[in-house]
């Protein structure tokens, strides 16, 4: 249950990412919580554990969404 505490703690964070690298390392941290998670999930079934990982999602969606940038539309 240790990755359950690290995903919480996680979640409780400040998500102020100043750098791209600081970014990119919290993308990964997030993709291996959610990983993990899933397999737990897969053999418990347990809907705390899918609910954290939805939360866990939307959080590595904006930081994903925040590294590839705003595309400008064509004129």
């Amino acid at each position: 249950m240790d990755i359950i505490h690290r995903a919480l703690e996680f979640e409780q964070r400040p998500m102020k990412f100043v750098t791209t690298s600081d970014r990119i390392l919290a993308s990964r941290e997030v993709k291996s919580l959610i990983l993990s998670l899933n397999e737990i999930y897969k053999q418990n079934k347990d809907q705390q554990i899918m609910e954290i990982m939805k939360r866990l999602t939307a959080i590595k969606q904006k930081i994903e969404k925040r590294l590839k940038g705003f595309k400008v539309p064509a004129a």
